[in-house]
C-alpha cells in the first residue's frame, strides 16, 4: 500500500524558507516519480513541483519556478521541497504524491495521499 508521511511545515515571515519532507513506503520508491501538491482554503489541489524516479527531471509551477527546488534522497526514500522568498500566497496545506510524469509533460499523481503539511506564510 502507498503510504506517504509529510512533515516541515509551519509558520514563517514573508520572504523565509522552509524545507519540506516526505517519506514513502509500500512501494518502489527509486522507480516512482514524486510530485509535491499544494491546496489552499476554498481552491483545487495544485502540483506544485515534479521529480523522476532518478532525479535527472525536474519540473515546477510558473509561480514558484526559481524559489522552489524539488530533490530527493532513494536511499532514504524521501522526497524534499526546499521553498524560498515565500510570499503569503504560498499558503497551503503541501502533499507529496507517489506518481508518474505524462508523455505531455504533466505529473498524474498515483496511490493514497498523506495528511498534509501546512505552511502558513505571515507576519
Amino acid at each position: 500500500q502507498v503510504q506517504v508521511v509529510e512533515s516541515g511545515g509551519g509558520l514563517v515571515q514573508p520572504g523565509g524558507s522552509l524545507r519540506l519532507s516526505c517519506a514513502g513506503s509500500g512501494f518502489s520508491f527509486i522507480t516512482v516519480s514524486m510530485g509535491w501538491y499544494r491546496q489552499a482554503p476554498g481552491k483545487e489541489r495544485d502540483v506544485v513541483a515534479f521529480i523522476s524516479a532518478g532525479g535527472g527531471l525536474a519540473n515546477y509551477a510558473d509561480d514558484v519556478k526559481g524559489r522552489f527546488t524539488i530533490s530527493r534522497d532513494n536511499a532514504k526514500k524521501t522526497v524534499y521541497l526546499q521553498m524560498n522568498s515565500l510570499k503569503p500566497e504560498d499558503t497551503a496545506v503541501y502533499y507529496c504524491s507517489a506518481g508518474y510524469i505524462r508523455d505531455s509533460g504533466g505529473f498524474s499523481h498515483l496511490g493514497s495521499w498523506g495528511r498534509g503539511t501546512q505552511v502558513t506564510v505571515s507576519t
